[in-house]
């Protein structure tokens, strides 16, 4: 019997330990719980040793055990309160009650001080629970976020209250301190850093994805530039968000970023629907080839794609509906129809003329603002000012790659798949691997004929010696696989110096178009004067951005840039209207959409002079139909079309 009473005993004691030593695991909520626990086992026992004993300040009346409570309550709670006690017997017992209410007060104002303390601990490391939603969240860390983040701004604009979420394998100070440095502006939007894995579960459900407006996953930066691990990472990434048990049930609108395009496939498996897929290297390959092809092409797609001016907008238009879409594109004055989406998300930009707009159809608009896209009635047209079509035989192209990079191959592949035959690409620079990957090259059909040679891009005899004002088209590339971006950089501009001068000698104009990787030196290259500066981070993440806000973007620019679907031209206005003519914008759709082409603006000499202010070189996309123009020679008018 007394064994089992020992047992019991120690048993009592081990659970109680147990229940100490958890409590003191859960943090100071349950620590405070003991010591309010502990309060009032003190007060009560003092009190009913003062409600049975009747001991009682001299010459007051036996206290009730009520009464005798809230004595010891205040005792407890304030230690000068026994000053004024009367009796030994009454002051002994309160001495006790003082002395507990010492130690509870003094050990609740330490553990308060250190779950304080341990709070804001957590918040500077970026480890708390982000309380937002509608939110967009930023995964990963890259050069390309302070561009993001830019843009980002721009579209919250007329949002209330809107918020951007940032996770990365980073300090959380380190982060905010470098967004304040290259984002001052952050205008009506707040950004919130925390850090963490994004491919953790835990560490993703902190910022709250299931509450999100947007996502966007970025191609972190890796130590050693393996875009294979950078890729592993994004689509790993991807697979913690949609298979996350505590996902909502409504889908997520993701926009991911990966360099590599064999990896394409398992990221959408992975996300399949609920994933645009941002292909960096390729995006950028295509519109180096674009751009070289027509002078200027390079501002209508940075148009396009950044917030600061015309979007590109995916919307219902139940009024369209029954009519045909070449009617359609007459029923805008401020917005420019460009293409439909049907019921299952298929895009289709320029379809036939004779296409009927259903219900369920979105159409894909480019305006300024979406409360700019409104129907009106067609304005007049001037069909005498029409011109009869005049087509044009394609010519062979001789095209000049100074430099190289990974994205070399893509570039040469893609240009192959849009010259006419007989074209020349030669190729020119000093890396190790160059006549191996030349050795290597895939170009698609017997159109273009490749040749290559090993020479210092930076040297200006050295480029005198391949009659570059021979080749119509000149794109120079940064050595950016074995420099960092501000001396890859360095060259390039070096290398576009000495084109200016070798232009200048020989009196002509020499379509360039260069790689810059870091935007920051797009300013410093104007000085050259080369046509068009394409900046591979920037055009990155204003696709990411876009895509983050518009769920068919991604699948809008492939049907843009692929050889098989609608494309840009830059055409002469003469082709369409008679020069020196005051026509509207209205006879130009009209005379664009009797040769099955979509007009998007224009590029007019007089733009090029006066009121551009953001340097577009006379690019104007999505002009308002209504406005009388006169147009010159040299004049261009920008169409979507299949040929």
């Amino acid at each position: 019997m007394t064994k089992n009473k020992s047992d019991q005993r120690a048993n009592f004691g081990a659970r109680l330990r147990y229940a100490f030593d958890t409590s003191m695991s859960a943090g100071p909520i349950a620590l405070i719980g003991w010591l309010a626990v502990l309060s009032i086992v003190v007060i009560a026992v003092a009190g009913l040793v003062l409600a049975v004993t009747g001991i009682a300040p001299d010459g007051a009346e036996r206290l009730g055990f009520v009464e005798a409570m809230w004595a010891s309550l205040m005792r407890t709670l304030d230690a000068g309160t026994m000053g004024g006690d009367s009796g030994w017997g009454f002051r002994f017992v309160m001495l006790l009650v003082t002395i507990a209410g010492i130690f509870v007060v003094s050990t609740l104002i330490g553990i308060l001080s250190s779950g304080i303390e341990g709070k804001l601990d957590e918040l500077r490391k970026g480890r708390s629970q982000v309380l937002e939603t509608d939110h967009t969240v930023i995964l990963n860390w890259s050069p390309s976020i302070f561009d993001i983040i830019s843009e980002l701004t721009i579209a919250n604009s007329s949002r209330k209250k809107p918020r951007i979420v940032i996770m990365a394998n980073r300090d959380k100070v380190e982060m905010e301190d470098e967004i304040a440095a290259k984002v001052p502006d952050l205008r009506n939007t707040r950004v919130i850093c925390r850090s963490g894995d994004p491919t953790d579960l835990y560490d993703l459900s902190l910022v709250s994805p299931q509450q999100s407006r947007s996502i966007i996953v970025l191609s972190p930066e890796t130590e050693d530039g393996d875009s294979s691990d950078a890729d592993s990472q994004v689509i790993k990434t991807i697979l913690a968000l949609v298979n996350d048990p505590a996902r909502r049930d409504a889908p997520y609108q993701i926009a991911a970023e990966v360099r590599d395009s064999k990896n394409a496939g398992l990221a959408r498996t992975v996300g399949g629907k609920e994933v645009q897929l941002v292909l960096a290297d390729e995006l950028i390959a295509r519109i180096v080839v674009h751009s070289s092809r027509q002078s200027g092409l390079s501002a209508v797609y940075s148009e396009l794609l950044d917030f600061d001016g015309c979007e590109i907008y995916t919307l219902p238009q139940p009024d369209l509906n029954g009519m045909s879409f070449g009617d359609a594109l007459m029923a805008y004055d401020t917005s420019a129809l460009i293409g439909i989406c049907d019921y299952e998300g298929r895009v289709y930009l320029n379809p036939p003329m004779e296409t009927r707009m259903q219900e369920g159809f979105k159409a894909i608009i480019i305006a300024e603002d979406d409360a700019a896209i409104k129907l009106v009635s067609p304005g007049s047209v001037d069909t005498r000012a029409m011109v009869a079509p005049q087509p044009e035989a394609p010519k062979s192209e001789r095209t000049l790659m100074l430099g190289w990079n990974h994205r070399g191959p893509m570039i040469a592949f893609e240009l192959s798949r849009y010259v006419a035959p007989g074209s020349l690409l030669t190729i020119a620079a000093d890396t190790p691997e160059l006549q191996e990957e030349i050795a290597n090259l895939k170009i698609s059909g017997d159109n273009l004929r490749v040749e290559y040679g090993v020479i210092d891009t930076s040297h200006r005899a050295t480029l005198e010696t391949l009659d570059i004002p021979s080749y119509d088209h000149v794109l120079v590339l940064g050595y950016s696989d074995h420099f960092d971006p501000q001396p890859t950089d360095t060259r390039t501009l070096v290398t576009l110096l000495h084109l200016r001068k070798i232009a200048e000698t020989a009196g002509v104009k020499i379509n360039v178009v260069s790689e810059m990787i870091d935007v920051r030196n797009r300013e410093l290259a104007e000085v050259t004067r080369a046509d068009d500066f394409v900046v591979s981070n920037k055009l990155v993440s204003l696709m990411l951005a876009q895509a983050s806000e518009n769920e068919n973007l991604a699948a809008i620019f492939d049907e843009l840039l692929d050889e098989q679907g609608s494309e840009i031209y830059m055409r002469p206005a003469e082709h369409y209207i008679e020069l020196g003519r005051p026509v509207s914008f209205y006879t130009i759709t009209d005379a664009c959409r009797r040769r099955g082409e979509v007009p998007l603006g224009h590029v007019r000499r007089a733009d090029r002079t006066q009121g551009d202010s953001r340097n577009m070189g006379g690019v104007v996309v999505n002009p308002k139909k209504s406005d009388m123009l006169t147009y010159e020679p040299g004049d261009r008018i920008i169409v979507l079309a299949r040929d």
